[in-house]
């Protein structure tokens, strides 16, 4: 069994957030919020909310034990560009891309040994 949760449309670079989910992939779902607690990246908060998202999704509608759950995948897509325009010399303008994110997390049960 498993439990999923997806944040859409985070405002923050999917390569800042890769390099946080990339911490937390594989550790227990315990662990990986106490970690990003006290990591100093501004993708941290937005995907700690994930992961407690996907721990509740977890707890409530699949009847699956907190302490028994890992995170299985974690992965960060790309979401669309904002495109806002920034005056420039003589005339010209700039285009400044603002990239948004898409955060999947999938977690599943540790089997019983």
């Amino acid at each position: 069994m498993e439990a999923k949760s997806i944040g859409r449309y985070l405002r923050v670079s999917p390569f800042k957030a890769r390099q946080v989910a990339d911490l937390v992939r594989g550790k227990d779902a315990n662990e990986a919020v106490a970690l990003l607690r006290y990591t100093n990246k501004k993708s941290a908060p937005l995907i700690s909310k994930v992961v407690k998202s996907a721990i509740a999704n977890a707890e409530h509608n699949y009847d699956m034990d907190v302490d028994d759950l890992f995170i299985a995948e974690i992965f960060v897509d790309e979401g669309p560009i904002l495109k806002r325009m920034r005056p420039r010399a003589y005339g010209r303008a700039d285009v400044r891309r603002h990239r948004t994110s898409h955060i999947t997390v999938v977690l599943k049960e540790r089997e019983a040994k």
